[in-house]
């Protein structure tokens, strides 16, 4: 399994947890300011990536009902008509990518949180 595969399903337990506490309890739950960031920058990024998919089919549509070739079609300088959803499709894959930086970022960090807590409890000195 990839990190980003293992970000993914972290992120779907975290959620989870949090929407299972939070609606199902009744409760509020409590959930630092890491993880708030965290479980925003998923949303833009799932939101970002159905844009995207949705932009590149629209696209291919296009291209199909042109008749154009694949190289033509998408390249901006030569297709005056698309160029403007050719650029924001690259702008989502610049977008989504930083964003995937940033949540694997807080994977590390996190990763790296849980694994100081195993040392630390495991130097503790049993009473």
């Amino acid at each position: 399994m990839s990190f980003s595969q293992e970000l993914y399903r972290d992120f779907a337990i975290l959620i989870g947890q949090f929407l299972n506490e939070e609606f199902q309890v009744g409760g509020i739950v409590e959930i630092s300011a890491s993880d708030r960031d965290l479980i925003a920058v998923m949303r833009r990024y799932f939101a970002a990536q159905a844009e995207l998919e949705s932009l590149k089919a629209q696209l291919e549509a296009a291209r199909q009902a042109a008749g154009e070739a694949i190289g033509v079609f998408y390249d901006h300088r030569q297709n005056a008509e698309h160029a403007a959803d050719l650029q924001r499709s690259h702008r989502l894959r610049e977008e989504i990518a930083s964003l995937m930086q940033h949540a694997e970022a807080w994977g590390r960090a996190a990763s790296g949180a849980d694994e100081h807590d195993r040392s630390a409890a495991e130097a503790e000195p049993e009473e």
